[in-house]
């Protein structure tokens, strides 16, 4: 019984941290079978995503720090999305007011929902990391994860030697979360790629709505590559660390400030 009460917590707090991801959702599935008067789909989706986080920042759910965080990774995200509309990855095929070379506004906003997903469960589920690797490993490790996600275009792809290098490096890293008063851990990069699963799903939904479009979905939709995971967990990495800087995280990674017996 302690199971499913601990299961249904885990999944309200979850859902809760989710807010974002599902206003944009429920934006894209509306905007499909809505037509607004005088406003393009991609501007009423923007619109969307603005309003929600003007609401959630002046609900008091997002602090000023997150909103730091949350805007920096729209920039990134609409930096990487500009580069790979650019060079035929995907495409944003319908009219707006609000594109940037051939890339809508919103699309940042779906990169960002991801570091408000984070920020949200860090507080919500009272996440503590121990064994996280100095910043002089992680920031150049993120650093060269992002900029390969440009450089794979003209160069090797190195993603696979990223990869064997996160998991030496978060080998001995696990993140704590507390259920009520029931404390758990999970190894950090277990978690990565938990979340990089449940964000290809997401992108499946997303793009079955027309969020954006791949080449091999411009006749008619297709399941996004299982491959598309990978990209995931990476862009997860640089999205945590990216957290994890900006909210300036100063306990001891070594010992968490609460017990960490689980039950």
């Amino acid at each position: 019984m302690k199971f499913f009460s601990q299961l249904y917590h885990f999944t309200y707090q979850q859902a809760l941290s989710c807010l974002f991801p599902v206003a944009i959702f429920l934006a894209l599935a509306l905007s499909t079978v809505i037509e607004i008067p005088f406003l393009y789909r991609y501007d009423f989706i923007l619109l969307v995503c603005l309003a929600v986080q003007v609401l959630m920042y002046y609900s008091g759910m997002e602090s000023k720090d997150e909103l730091k965080v949350i805007a920096v990774f729209h920039v990134i995200g609409l930096a990487l999305e500009i580069y790979k509309v650019h060079m035929g990855s995907w495409s944003y095929p319908e009219e707006s007011l609000t594109k940037i070379f051939g890339v809508p506004l919103y699309s940042g906003f779906m990169y960002a929902s991801v570091a408000s997903y984070i920020c949200q469960a860090w507080k919500r589920l009272d996440l503590k990391l121990v064994g996280w690797p100095a910043s002089y490993w992680t920031i150049p490790l993120g650093a060269a994860i992002y900029l390969n996600f440009f450089t794979h275009h003209f160069l090797y792809d190195i993603r696979w030697v990223l990869t064997v290098l996160l998991f030496v490096l978060f080998f001995r890293s696990f993140v704590y979360f507390r259920l009520k008063e029931a404390v758990y851990r999970m190894p950090l990069v277990l978690s990565f790629i938990l979340i990089g699963f449940f964000i290809w799903i997401a992108e499946n939904i997303t793009t079955f709505f027309g969020a954006w479009q791949y080449p091999n979905q411009e006749g008619t939709w297709e399941l996004v590559h299982i491959g598309k995971i990978s990209s995931w967990f990476l862009l997860i990495i640089v999205s945590f660390i990216i957290v994890a800087q900006l909210k300036h995280v100063k306990y001891d990674l070594r010992k968490p400030k609460y017990s960490t017996e689980s039950e």
